[in-house]
């Protein structure tokens, strides 16, 4: 199973994005694929507060819209939303010591352990910083789509 970052989701929906084409192509075709693929919590909320941001966007997404997005990208029936569990503590845990994590980073580990307790096998990201993660396959799949 495949997970969606918030970057992916964010070009996606900004159309002034300079991969928006690519990232909507992506997303379009794995939400009517049918095939099982995640989107990680910590995600959904990240795109909220990104997309609805002025200090990032002159002209931000209305929050209802930003919501509607993402309720749109809920309904896709392959869609299985990532969340904490009672070992999430132990897998954050073993991934923030052994990349000797601090402060902001911990974000990432949050999304990267969550992909390692839910199975996932690869996840899509522009974001270079995942690859500090022992045992999470990083795919940029706008310089490397898949087959």
């Amino acid at each position: 199973m495949i997970a969606f970052d918030t970057n992916l989701l964010v070009y996606a929906h900004r159309p002034e994005s300079p991969f928006h084409d690519a990232a909507t192509a992506l997303l379009s075709r794995q939400a009517t694929a049918g095939r099982q693929w995640a989107l990680p919590w910590p995600c959904a909320h990240e795109f909220l507060a990104v997309v609805t941001n002025p200090r990032i966007y002159r002209d931000p997404t209305p929050m209802r819209m930003a919501l509607d997005a993402l309720r749109a990208l809920f309904e896709s029936p392959g869609l299985e939303l990532l969340s904490e569990d009672e070992e999430h503590l132990d897998v954050l845990a073993d991934i923030a010591l052994a990349a000797q994590l601090r402060g902001a980073q911990i974000h990432d580990a949050r999304i990267a352990a969550l992909c390692r307790a839910h199975g996932v096998s690869e996840l899509w990201s522009a974001d270079r910083d995942f690859s500090r993660f022992p045992g999470l396959k990083v795919r940029n799949p706008l310089l490397d789509p898949p087959a």
